[in-house]
C-alpha cells in the first residue's frame, strides 16, 4: 500500500500518518552527527524502532523513507521531516538547535546554601536552590537569548551565583540593587541581562517558572501591576538553559554611527 504523501513532518509528542503506518519520534540528538529514533507503527503488525543519522533511510512497510531534516526551536520544541526516497527527493538540510554555551562557576555545599538563605532572610525556591547547588550560577561564553524574548544574557551579565569577592555577580547584593527597587521579597532576581530582569518566585516555592520583566516596565514604585507584566520564559532553570541559544549577530539590525559626543552602551541606551 502506497503512502498518502511523499513527505511528512513529525513534531515532538506527536505522530504523522503516512497511510500504511503512523510515524513518531522518540528522541533527537543534535550531535554531531544529528540523529533520531523513529518509530514506525503499521496499521497491522508490530511497531519497529530505527535509530538513524540525518540523511539515512529506514523502511516503512515496502517503502523506503529518509530522515531528511531536523528543525529545532528549543530542546523541547522540534520537528523531524522524513521523505519517501524517489527521484524528486530534496537533499537533507538539518538545522539543529545550537546548545547554550554556559560555564557554571562550580558547586555549593549545604552550609553555603544556608548562609545565602540567612543573608537573604528567606529560603530559596527548591528548584532554583538545587540548580544553584549544582552550578553556582553560570557565565555565558558569548551573548545568548531566548528566541522571541527581548533580553540578552552576556558574559559580563551572567546568571548570578555566590561570589562575595565580586558583588556585581553575587546573588545577595543583586537583590538590593536589582530587586528591591521594583519588587517585594516574594521575588528573587537571578540575572540582570540586557533588556530587563530574570526572576523566580519565592512566595510560591513549587512554582519553578522563570519570569522576565522587560526594562521598559522598570519604572515607578513597587506594585502588583508590575507583577502582572512578568512574562514566563521557561518552566524551570534546566528549561531556561535548554531554551537559551547563542545570539546570531546576523539577526541584529545593522550598526549605526552615533553622533559625536554620544556614548551608546550595549543595552542600546544613550547617556
Amino acid at each position: 500500500m502506497r503512502s498518502f504523501t511523499d513527505v511528512a513532518t513529525i513534531a515532538n509528542n506527536a505522530t504523522a500518518i503516512l497511510g500504511p503506518a503512523r510515524l513518531g519520534v522518540r528522541w533527537v540528538d543534535v550531535g554531531p552527527p544529528v540523529r533520531a529514533e523513529i518509530i514506525v507503527m503499521p496499521s497491522s503488525g508490530e511497531d519497529s524502532a530505527h535509530e538513524v543519522t540525518l540523511g539515512e533511510t529506514f523502511p516503512v512497510g515496502e517503502e523506503t523513507w529518509r530522515f531528511a531534516d531536523l528543525v529545532m526551536s528549543s530542546l523541547d520544541e522540534w520537528e523531524v521531516t522524513v521523505r519517501r526516497v524517489d527521484g524528486s527527493e530534496a537533499p537533507p538540510i538539518g538545522r539543529p538547535w545550537e546548545r547554550a554555551r554556559l560555564s557554571p562557576y562550580g558547586q555549593l555545599d549545604e552550609a553555603q546554601l544556608q548562609a545565602v538563605e540567612a543573608a537573604l532572610g528567606q529560603p530559596l525556591p527548591p528548584d532554583y536552590r538545587d540548580w544553584l547547588r549544582r552550578n553556582n550560577g553560570a557565565q555565558p561564553e558569548v551573548d545568548h537569548h531566548v528566541p522571541g524574548v527581548t533580553f540578552t544574557l552576556m558574559p559580563e551579565r551572567p546568571l548570578f551565583g555566590v561570589h562575595p569577592q565580586h558583588p556585581p555577580t553575587d546573588l545577595v547584593p543583586a537583590q538590593r540593587v536589582h530587586r528591591d527597587p521594583w519588587f517585594s521579597p516574594e521575588w528573587l532576581v537571578i540575572a540582570r541581562p540586557s533588556g530587563g530582569l530574570l526572576l523566580v518566585s519565592t512566595a510560591q516555592p513549587y512554582d519553578s517558572t522563570v519570569y522576565f520583566l522587560p526594562e521598559q516596565d522598570m519604572v515607578g514604585p513597587i506594585s502588583a501591576a508590575r507583577e502582572r507584566k512578568l512574562r514566563p520564559v521557561a518552566g524551570s532553570m534546566p528549561d531556561l538553559v535548554g531554551r537559551l541559544a547563542p545570539l546570531d549577530v546576523a539577526h541584529l539590525p545593522p550598526a549605526q554611527l552615533a553622533p559625536f559626543g554620544t556614548d551608546i552602551d550595549r543595552d542600546g541606551g544613550r547617556h
